[in-house]
């Protein structure tokens, strides 16, 4: 089931908010880990055994290992539960590089990376094991983070498991942030996402057809990502929760480290806290530091798929963070902003033409066609007329993907008149955001989550 279906919107969401806000404090979080099942079931049907079993074996694994706290045995059972874990997440993700039969558990990257933090958690004594089944399967299970983050770890949330408020304040919060997020995702990526569509299905071969499709495939992953963790957020709020954020406006970064702490930050903190770190972080000699980002980036390639793309793709993020680190971080803070900008934004442009590849191949074509190599013509009559189709829609891609609009929103309430203007102006917002998404979905048009596919 999808956050931008209509069946999500205007059956499962309502009822599910009618029963949990009529059920007794004690029961709530029985009445989310039901519907989180049944979420999860309407989608994978099977694999919510899976997602059982994570829950449950991850309980006991912390239940033993409290008790057999600062002995041996403690330390057996959470490298027994991470291989565990681990291999559960390598065959359902990999096997399927070998093995045509086996499908993608949707969610598995985001549900496990979250069980193995709180199994190690437990261990470094960073959380309180808890002991209830129920509390805690309803947070292994909590459907509006569940099947595409953001990652929230236990300790995010450990004290609003068992005692958070809800009230009319940060459920208009929740109910804003999800349909902002709803609209970045239908109306902005969908739409997209359809030029780059017409792109891998077109036959023309131009330097302006090339770039277009890389934009817009960049835009179209930062709305469709950002705006189901806004959903998430969003939806979050509205049963009681404080979900981390997952993004801060990356394509203003001016360098590629910067890029890395504003895009998917729940990620990148869990391979720091979890990975980087325990191997020593930047406290360790030059060449063991290397061999850190090294390990930590293609970990973070793997995580994303077992293809020679997201190799190819991890691989140039960590040469490019350890060049910036030792001498290009430095040039870049003495050269005028915009030029660093322009270095992201190419860096950030390519990479994700490669990250987008299907093959090797696919991938060679697009960079070569936009610098013109294999016979790539600079327009033709299909990258004029969607570049006239597409223009608007880019243009509010770009500027909604910069704190602009957040500002001059800002900016108008600090007046009195403005201030009243947008307690009129927000709710208006949010009402027509919804009705355009129900017109495109009723529609029936392009609409797949591009991280479902991790």
């Amino acid at each position: 089931m999808l956050f931008s279906s209509i069946s999500f919107l205007y059956l499962f969401l309502p009822l599910v908010l009618l029963i949990y806000a009529v059920a007794p404090a004690g029961l709530k979080n029985l009445v989310l880990l039901v519907f989180s099942l049944f979420f999860y079931f309407c989608g994978e049907p099977v694999y919510t055994l899976l997602l059982i079993f994570a829950a449950v074996s991850n309980y006991i694994y912390s239940i033993f290992i409290d008790k057999y706290r600062g002995r041996g045995a403690a330390k057996v059972i959470l490298v027994a539960s991470v291989i565990i874990n681990l291999g559960i997440l390598c065959f359902f993700k990999y096997a399927d590089f070998f093995i045509d039969s086996i499908s993608l558990p949707i969610g598995i990257s985001f549900f496990t990376f979250q069980t193995m933090s709180y199994t190690i958690d437990v261990y470094r004594q960073d959380v309180r094991v808890e002991k209830n089944l129920v509390n805690l399967s309803m947070y292994v299970t909590l459907f509006p983070q569940l099947i595409a983050g953001p990652i929230v770890r236990f300790s995010d949330i450990q004290g609003q498991i068992k005692d958070r408020k809800i009230g009319i304040e940060s459920i208009y919060q929740g109910v804003s942030r999800f349909v902002f997020g709803l609209g970045k995702k239908v109306i902005i990526a969908n739409s997209l996402g359809e030029l780059c569509a017409a792109y891998t299905a077109s036959d023309e071969s131009t330097v302006l057809f090339a770039w277009l499709a890389a934009v817009c495939f960049a835009l179209q992953l930062y709305f469709d990502f950002s705006g189901y963790s806004d959903m998430a957020i969003g939806l979050g709020k509205m049963f009681g929760f404080t979900f981390p954020e997952n993004f801060n406006y990356p394509y203003i970064s001016k360098s590629i480290t910067e890029f890395w702490r504003r895009w998917h930050i729940t990620l990148g903190r869990w391979f720091r806290d979890y990975v980087y770190i325990p191997l020593g972080g930047n406290r360790v000699s030059k060449g063991k530091w290397i061999r850190n980002v090294a390990i930590v980036w293609i970990l973070t390639g793997f995580w994303h798929g077992a293809y020679w793309n997201f190799a190819l793709w991890g691989a140039i993020y960590g040469v490019l963070l350890v060049v910036e680190k030792l001498w290009l971080g430095r040039m870049l803070d003495r050269l005028p902003a915009f030029v660093s900008h322009i270095y992201v934004i190419l860096v950030i442009l390519v990479t994700f033409v490669i990250f987008n590849g299907t093959s090797m191949d696919v991938i060679g074509a697009q960079l070569g066609a936009m610098i013109g190599l294999g016979g790539a013509s600079v327009t033709g009559t299909l990258s004029l007329y969607y570049l006239k189709s597409y223009a608007v829609l880019i243009l509010i891609g770009i500027v909604g993907a910069t704190p602009l609009p957040k500002m001059l929103a800002s900016k108008v309430t600090e007046s009195a008149i403005g201030s009243k203007l947008m307690v009129v102006l927000m709710p208006a917002a949010v009402l027509a955001i919804l009705m355009v998404v129900t017109a495109y979905l009723i529609d029936g048009s392009f609409n797949p989550f591009l991280y479902f596919r991790f």
